[in-house]
């Protein structure tokens, strides 16, 4: 017997509907839900362990993943299991993970997954606008302590038209495709990429979305209450003493607020909080210590806090000495490395980005294989962020969630300003050799210039930024250009990236409830001051793209061919193409244009001449001689009825010039005429209609000798009785031959 389903449905105002339904699947879980826009259908569901786990803070973990299953596909590869979580499942889960771990209390340490499925595509739903929505509603199924329900949306614009979670196919047209997560009151997450978008229109973009959320919001406590909400259990909170707080606080706020404003180093500073961090624990004796456990750490950091947060919005004043709007010292340099297609160093104060790019052909694009998306990018951006660039030593265990997320980042960022018309696939690596503050604008900066560097035609340099924000009441302050302490202690974590004529790319994280609209406006118009800022640092390293590749570096042909010529330059077991490689020392691609099947021939080579020799060898495939023009020709093979010749203008194009198109004279050897290697000039006539074989001549262009007289051509007419084909059944006596043949044995008297 099925069990009681609720269900509940979300109205997308377009004919577009989501439903959200529990009672059916995984009642194991804590909470479970299926999430269904068409035929697109998400699993969800979440557990969260009754006991406290031994640290200081929540191991929470979201786990998104799509089943090859939901869109009746194998997975790639040998073994034929889904296995380690794609990039783009990865930053599926971090959205997730962004929106839902402020909303847990900051004193619940129970270990909590969060695990999501994609069990159903449909090729016309995205289901990464889903799965914010799919997890909050399992939460609200269950007994979690966890804030408030909340939600995520696509918006996109088409045509000056926003619209909410768009297909795939609708984002092509899109110049928005922004991810927007929040609760009811308050927008908690941001990130996306734009066209060069102004600041209030993705203020206005972010309001869209949001009036959607709201909804989506409220379909989840409709659906939680008529499920049954449960009772919020209780766990053990963090032990609490106000009267140690208030003391470690009196201790600590004044000496921490007087190093802030000293304006030192990232270590010097670092190491003078240690000291007073190690003076405060000096007061408590040992069995203090041991009894108030974590403690003294804990309210001295919270001391700490408060009083850099005091300095900024009662001075203006930073951790560095700078003021609010203020931008760290910025140097650059190009084409640092020597073997590389293209490098750029970016310093920012204590933040370093070194960056490469390397051109190849359509071969080694990456390639994208999801249950969701088949496809593949001809420009993608690989951040690096080892240890020693924040000066620690940890293990290295493959790449991280964090780095994905940058990445991606910085790769949005920078694509839309690579041109269409590229030949190359490019890829960008990021090599963060330092860290403190916002290195993925770093990976951002450097990888303009190293673009440019490489000779990439850049429509225009992209820079960023990150911001802070700190506020308290009606007071605020916006911090530009942050280091890493200023990210821990604000209240917003922008990322802005943009040209000088709008914004690129962004990524936001908002920690204080109701921030208003306006303050964010002007939070994001500051950032766009600091933006042109260190884009002009840009430019004055590196003005515009370089003109042309590195010497060392391939250059990029691509000639289009009809598809009829595409086996000959293949060639059997692909011979023809490899031996062309060889001898050229090229790189040669054959791609078929899906619509028009033409074939598409990238010809990638650091020799000109061994490209030039591939361009030629392709125009002589394709060469077709025009009937009545006149080629130049040259003698390749003797035979005893003719000379077999080649195009001088397509080498490998052969034809045979017959031995009665040689001379006007009747020629009874070839090598009267002609010998090898003879240089000389044809006329083509065609496809000759008797012997159906390509005619040329030579003696057509050559003067008729004065007196010279033809034979008379053959009468092949029927009502010629002397003629061959009128010879019938009855016409096949001796008698019958023509009066002008002689008898044999007069000829053999001759």
């Amino acid at each position: 017997m099925i069990p009681k389903v609720f269900r509940e449905v979300i109205d997308l105002g377009d004919g577009r509907e989501i439903s959200i339904e529990t009672g059916k699947l995984a009642k194991q879980a804590h909470g479970s839900v299926v999430v269904q826009s068409g035929k697109c259908m998400l699993l969800c569901t979440v557990v969260s362990n009754y006991q406290q786990s031994d640290v200081d803070f929540l191991p929470l973990t979201v786990d998104y993943r799509e089943k090859f299953a939901a869109s009746g596909r194998y997975p790639g590869g040998f073994f034929k299991r889904e296995a380690r979580p794609s990039d783009g499942e990865v930053l599926t889960m971090r959205l997730v993970d962004r929106v839902l771990r402020p909303l847990f209390p900051k004193d619940y340490h129970a270990e909590t997954q969060v695990m999501i499925q994609l069990m159903s595509h449909d090729d016309d739903v995205m289901p990464d606008a889903m799965a914010g929505l799919a997890a909050s509603a399992a939460i609200q199924l269950s007994d979690f302590p966890f804030e408030c329900p909340i939600s995520e949306a696509r918006v996109g614009r088409i045509n000056g038209e926003f619209i909410i979670n768009p297909t795939r196919a609708q984002l092509l047209e899109s110049d928005i495709d922004m991810m927007i997560g929040a609760s009811a009151d308050s927008v908690m997450m941001v990130e996306g990429e734009m066209k060069e978008i102004s600041e209030e229109e993705m203020a206005e973009a972010i309001k869209f979305a949001h009036e959607a959320i709201k909804v989506q919001c409220a379909a989840q406590v409709k659906l939680a209450e008529a499920f049954g909400k449960k009772e919020v259990r209780e766990y053990q909170p963090e032990r609490e003493d106000e009267d140690l707080a208030k003391k470690i606080h009196d201790m600590a706020y004044d000496k921490v607020y007087a190093i802030a404003k000293a304006g030192s180093s990232k270590h010097e500073r670092s190491a003078a909080f240690e000291t007073i961090k190690e003076e405060v624990k000096a007061s408590f004796t040992e069995e203090e210590l041991e009894d108030f456990g974590g403690l003294v750490t804990k309210y001295f950091y919270k001391a700490e806090k408060a009083a850099i947060r005091d300095l900024t919005l009662n001075e203006g004043l930073r951790l560095d000495g700078r003021k609010t709007d203020e931008i760290r010292p910025i140097w650059c340099e190009v084409d640092y490395l020597p073997s590389t297609h293209g490098s750029a160093i970016f310093t920012r104060g204590e933040t370093q980005a070194l960056a490469t790019v390397t051109l190849g052909t359509s071969r080694e694009a990456n390639q994208i294989d999801m249950p969701s998306f088949e496809g593949e990018e001809r420009f993608y951006l690989h951040y690096n962020f080892p240890p020693f660039s924040t000066g620690e030593a940890r293990p290295i265990r493959g790449t991280s969630r964090r780095e994905v997320g940058h990445g991606n980042l910085a790769q949005r960022a920078l694509k839309g300003m690579v041109p269409e018309d590229c030949p190359y696939t490019v890829r960008v690596v990021s090599e963060v050799l330092e860290s403190n503050g916002s290195s993925s604008m770093a990976t951002v900066c450097s990888g303009t210039m190293a673009l440019m560097d490489a000779g990439v035609q850049l429509k225009k340099p992209v820079s960023g930024i990150a911001m802070g924000l700190i506020s308290e009441g009606d007071k605020y302050a916006v911090l530009s250009d942050i280091l890493g302490d200023e990210d821990h202690l604000g209240d917003m974590d922008f990322k802005v990236t943009g040209t000088a004529d709008g914004i690129t790319a962004c990524q936001m994280d908002i920690k204080v409830k109701g921030l208003s609209y306006e303050i964010l406006v002007n939070a994001l118009k500051q950032a766009r001051a600091g933006r042109l800022h260190i884009l002009d640092k840009l430019v004055e390293t590196i003005a515009q793209p370089n003109a042309d590749v590195k010497a060392h570096a391939p250059k990029m042909i691509t000639r289009v061919i009809p598809n009829e010529f595409i086996g000959a330059l293949i060639g059997p077991g692909g011979k023809v193409i490899q031996e062309l490689q060889k001898a050229t020392k090229t790189t040669i691609v054959i791609n078929e244009d899906p619509i028009t099947e033409e074939g598409i021939v990238e010809i990638l080579g650091t020799n000109q001449e061994g490209i030039d020799a591939v361009l030629a060898k392709i125009d002589s495939l394709m060469f077709k001689p025009e009937v009545g023009s006149v080629y130049e020709v040259k003698v390749i093979k003797m035979l005893d009825f003719g000379a077999v010749v080649e195009y001088i203008d397509a080498p490998g194009n052969e034809v045979l010039l017959h031995v009665s198109e040689l001379a006007w004279e009747r020629t009874e050897n070839v090598s009267d005429v002609v010998n090898m290697g003879d240089v000389f000039d044809v006329k083509y006539f065609g496809v000759d209609p008797r012997t159906k074989k390509e005619k040329v001549s030579r003696k057509a262009i050559l003067p008729k000798p004065e007196g010279f007289k033809e034979r008379p051509p053959r009468d092949n007419s029927r009502d010629n009785r002397g003629s061959r084909d009128n010879r019938g059944r009855d016409n096949r006596g001796r008698d019958n031959r023509r009066d002008d043949r002689r008898p044999r044995e007069d000829k053999k008297e001759d």
